[in-house]
């Protein structure tokens, strides 16, 4: 299933940063495992910080996270492989794998 917050969702502009916090929390607690682009964009990305940070602190239980190499890029963010329990391609197989390895 997809959790990801709507992208017309007012959250996404006029939200604070609780409000995003709270969302992402809502959604993240319906998942088993976290998928995250691990394009070194995602460095500067507050979304992605915030999703990191969720996935890590926001549950008794950290949720495992994946970090997913965009398409035919070299260069990763660090943000995300050092907070990534596994780091894949962009392929189905490799992240259903990781995700049936991980998923709690």
């Amino acid at each position: 299933m997809d959790y990801s917050i709507p992208k017309d969702d007012p959250v996404h502009t006029s939200g604070t940063d609780k409000e995003l916090y709270e969302a992402i929390l809502n959604k993240m607690r319906l998942c088993n495992v976290v998928l995250i682009m691990a394009g070194v964009y995602s460095t500067y990305s507050k979304w992605i910080n915030k999703e990191i940070q969720t996935a890590k602190k926001g549950f008794s239980d950290p949720k495992p996270m994946i970090g997913v190499k965009p398409l035919a890029q070299t260069n990763v963010s660090s943000v995300v492989s050092d907070n990534a329990d596994a780091l894949v391609g962009w392929n189905t197989d490799s992240i259903v794998d990781a995700i049936r390895e991980l998923a709690i």
